[in-house]
């Protein structure tokens, strides 16, 4: 059974779509949802990171005690990619990638704990773009936060890092000098 429409309030689909107030709902509506979305994907990037800090603490700690050697990372890539086929992340280059992050950024540990914190934050890529290319934490710090307080791409980080045009002088002298 239909429900009468009130007299003088035309609400069909059509009439909607103009309306002034619909469409400031529908446009906050929008921002919302994709804020919402990003939430999710920052949220779902931390949770990732944190479980690759866990695992480079396990693979140096593996590597150190059971002298496994390099043949461990090939045996865990495969072991982990056939357990989990859909997942990305497992090979053995990125395997050697979260281990070379996590020693680089708790070879001194009197900063680790709140870089790690950061890196948390921005992409795996970003991560890796940052320890690749910086020859020590403070520098990779500064790229760190500033990638978070100005929310760099990846391009705009690989930009500011081939330039080093943004670098304080006196930290920029210490990486070049």
């Amino acid at each position: 059974m239909k429900k009468p429409i009130s007299k003088g309030a035309d609400k069909t689909p059509a009439n909607l779509a103009i309306s002034p107030k619909y469409k400031t709902w529908l446009t906050a509506l929008k921002q919302q949802f994709l804020q919402a979305q990003l939430k999710a994907t920052v949220k779902v990037n931390a949770t990732l990171l944190e479980f690759y800090w866990a695992l480079g603490a396990d693979i140096v700690e593996k590597q150190k005690d059971s002298a496994w050697g390099e043949g461990f990372l090939t045996q865990l890539s495969n072991d982990l990619m056939a357990e989990f086929p859909d997942a990305k992340g497992f090979s053995k280059r990125n395997l050697e990638q979260i281990r070379k992050w996590y020693r680089f950024w708790s070879a001194n540990p009197a900063i680790a704990k709140q870089p790690v914190a950061q890196c948390w934050q921005i992409p795996w890529s970003h991560n890796l773009k940052i320890i690749s290319h910086c020859q020590n934490t403070k520098e990779a710090l500064y790229y760190l936060e500033n990638t978070l307080k100005y929310g760099w791409s990846r391009s705009v980080l690989t930009h500011q890092m081939d330039s080093k045009l943004q670098l304080p002088i006196p930290l920029k002298f210490m990486i070049e000098g």
